[in-house]
């Protein structure tokens, strides 16, 4: 779980460096932002899977690259020094951080 966290960290890191619109002030603001999408994904994503189920299905499951990047972008409104200025950069953002946990989750 450490891993996969430091993972997440280092996307976000690297999310602001190489993808325009996304600002990350310093290693804790990333800290606090790599818990809280933990948080969000435990929580508020599958609800809004739920909600939006017909969508996947029609979709077949790429509408949940919106819903990360909705949950993406929504942090950064009340976060302090986590920055993303729109839905574009929200996306990119979640697509890094997504893969970053993917490949964490594989490692441990």
């Amino acid at each position: 779980m450490l891993i996969r966290l430091a993972l997440i960290i280092l996307a976000l890191l690297a999310a602001e460096r190489w993808i325009t619109g996304i600002q990350v002030e310093s290693f804790y603001t990333a800290l606090i932002v790599a818990v809280l999408i933990g948080i969000a994904s435990i929580t508020i994503k599958p609800l809004l899977t739920i909600l939006t189920l017909p969508i996947h299905l029609i979709s077949f499951g790429l509408s949940a690259f919106l819903v990360n990047a909705g949950i993406f972008w929504f942090l950064s409104t009340f976060i302090d020094g986590f920055i993303v200025t729109g839905f574009v950069p929200a996306l990119f953002g979640s697509l890094a951080v997504s893969l970053a946990g993917a490949i964490g989750s594989n490692i441990d």
